[in-house]
């Protein structure tokens, strides 16, 4: 049987220090004993799990690999809209978007929950559009940067989305040149991007709704993200996204406590489950990060997961 690379310069070493010391290679080749290895999916799958911010174009290919990343990761619902696109969101497009979402829902009732996204330039086409998605099954937003989250516009909307109980889940941002912020850095996004200032203008404003702040791991300063939010009960986060700096988890949960912290994923499945697995929150933390925050929201709306 031939040997592999690292098995012949695992040996080379042995034999050369075995030469220089006349100790055996056989011993260095010798697994010591080991107990009670550690099973590192076993740790993954004994959380529940609920992913807070997941994103689909809808087609069964992609649904069907995010289902099995799901399966996977015993992530049990996903809360999946389209992507969050720069797009004019004209109610032509907006109910476009709703309808591939309401469809590719329907592909798997019992692991996707569908979010919806409106414009609130267009008031009564955007309040009807909740309707119909609420009536479709619909459940939350997905908004984006087409005005930003304080905006007078956005006023009924979320005294809509608070009445039915509804999270008001927006994409803001947090680093130079974004959303009127230092913009001689500009950073080329729409100047009606929501920062956490925004956000924190929206909350006092409606203390009875609840903000949900995309991924502070999807880019930009996660740190000025929660300091900014740490007096605003009403605002929560999830912790999805590509971006896993050492830190941030145990940096939320300082200045958010742990009842504000959403799991989500942003697809980036491995990377949200390993930086709260890595994280120094203790066991009961974990759990109310993975599901139970998100859930106990949920059910005041009558959309809890059993």
């Amino acid at each position: 049987m031939g040997m592999t690379r690292r098995e012949f310069s695992i040996n080379g070493t042995v034999s050369f220090f075995g030469l220089m010391t006349g100790v055996s290679s056989v011993d260095f080749n010798k697994e010591a004993p080991r107990k009670d290895d550690f099973d590192l999916m076993k740790e993954v799958n004994k959380y529940r799990k609920i992913d807070a911010y997941s994103t689909s174009n809808m087609t069964p290919d992609q649904l069907r690999d995010q289902i099995d990343f799901a399966d996977r990761l015993s992530i049990e619902k996903m809360f999946v809209g389209m992507p969050m696109l720069p797009i004019k969101a004209t109610p032509e497009e907006f109910r476009s978007i709703n309808d591939r979402v309401i469809k590719g829902v329907k592909a798997y009732p019992d692991r996707l929950v569908g979010e919806f996204t409106i414009n609130p330039t267009y008031k009564k086409e955007a309040l009807d559009e909740i309707n119909r998605c609420v009536d479709n099954g619909l459940v939350g937003t997905r908004l984006y940067n087409q005005v930003k989250i304080s905006d007078p516009l956005y006023e009924p909307i979320i005294e809509k989305l608070s009445a039915l109980k509804m999270i008001v889940f927006m994409h803001g941002e947090c680093q130079l040149g974004v959303g009127g912020y230092r913009m001689k850095y500009d950073a080329g996004k729409l100047t009606s991007t929501s920062t956490p200032e925004d956000f924190v203008a929206a909350a006092k404003k409606f203390p009875d709704a609840n903000f949900q702040f995309a991924h502070i791991g999807g880019g930009g300063d996660w740190e000025c993200m929660c300091k900014t939010f740490e007096n605003t009960p009403n605002i929560y986060v999830d912790t999805g996204g590509s971006n896993n700096e050492e830190n941030m988890i145990d940096f939320a949960l300082k200045y958010l406590g742990e009842d504000r912290l959403f799991f989500g994923t942003d697809n980036s499945y491995y990377q949200s489950v390993g930086k709260v697995l890595a994280s120094n929150l203790n066991e009961r933390q974990k759990r109310k990060l993975f599901f139970d925050n998100y859930n106990a929201l949920l059910k005041k709306g009558g959309f809890g997961v059993n």
